[in-house]
Parts: C-alpha cells; structure tokens; sequence
C-alpha cells in the first residue's frame, strides 16, 4: 500500500494507470433490459473519443432549450 501524500487516497498504484482507472476483467451478469452490445459499442466510441458529435450536441442543445421554455 502506498501513501503519497496526508489527502491522498490510499490504494495500489502502478506505473501503468492507477487503479481506479483499470477496466474490470471480470464480466457482469446481464440485466433485464440494458443492452450489452450497445453499452459496449458507447464505451469504445467514448474511449475513442468519437462519441460526441456536433450533431448529439445541438440535439442536446435544442432538448434543454425546449424543456426550459417550456417552464
């Protein structure tokens, strides 16, 4: 265990990545109603940085505009 400082949080650290950082090697039971293909093609997409486009963006621009009109 390493400390590296009084604030630090305490944990394993590698020269690798830090271990919150790591991805789980372990597979996590299905659950009714999420879909695992999808969940896995948004976290590639977001780890490519690919996922947010202009076009995700005005469409998300344009919903909060409309849901703070509509108040």
């Amino acid at each position: 265990m390493t400390t590296h400082a009084p604030c630090a949080l305490k944990g394993p650290v590698t020269v690798d990545s830090p271990w919150w950082a790591r991805t789980r090697s372990r597979k996590r039971p299905s659950r009714p109603g999420i879909r695992a293909d999808l969940v896995a093609r948004v976290r590639s997409e977001i780890a490519a940085g690919t996922y947010d486009t202009p076009e995700k963006w005005e469409q998300a621009l344009d919903k909060l505009s409309r849901q703070l009109h509509v108040r």
